[in-house]
């Protein structure tokens, strides 16, 4: 920072123009990475809601709702997800265990991002070129429940070095996206 200033550059905020963005219908066709995320009890409209929009802003190919976590339309949703509920492909299920099931069969890897006994640190994680994943996401207190632990093939954890070792789970989810997205965007 201290050398941009010596030169006495000036910087400037991209415009939408600039940045590319294309409008939801371009979206829906748009590739998408081989992601899929599942939020299993979130309680939060605005962590679903703020989910939903760095699902869009990464291309996550889907997103499924289970169990208590809430599901559009609401407006509390809305005002985090800035529009993501129409650009991102998503569905509600009751029980996630079937889902999980349903995508081992079609060959994902089941990702759950947790802190175990055997967590792989997210910034360790290195993905086959050929790799299809699913991430589930677990309740903001109780965490991914064992259940679900034991229907995942690995579980991921953000390394942290403070004194709460938690993250929201919308600041988690971001992360683990972009390294997802980081490790699988020669898909696109």
């Amino acid at each position: 920072m201290h050398f941009i200033k010596s030169l006495n550059i000036k910087m400037q905020q991209q415009t939408l123009d600039a940045l590319g963005r294309i409008n939801v219908e371009d979206y829906r066709k748009a590739k998408k990475i081989p992601v899929t995320v599942i939020l299993n009890d979130i309680r939060s409209m605005n962590n679903v809601g703020s989910i939903f929009r760095s699902c869009d802003a990464f291309r996550i190919e889907r997103l499924i709702l289970c169990g208590i976590t809430p599901k559009p339309p609401h407006r509390d949703i809305n005002k985090t997800a800035l529009g993501a509920t129409e650009s991102v492909d998503w569905e509600y299920k009751s029980d996630i265990l079937p889902v999980i099931s349903d995508y081992r069969s079609k060959n994902y890897k089941i990702y759950a991002l947790e802190q175990t006994d055997q967590s792989i640190f997210l910034n360790e994680l290195q993905l086959d070129i050929n790799e299809k994943a699913v991430l589930i996401l677990g309740n903001e207190v109780e965490g991914v429940s064992q259940s679900v632990l034991d229907n995942s093939d690995y579980a991921l954890e953000i390394e942290q070095a403070g004194t709460k070792h938690s993250l929201n789970v919308a600041v988690a989810s971001g992360i683990a996206f972009y390294v997802f997205y980081n490790q699988m965007k020669h898909s696109l």
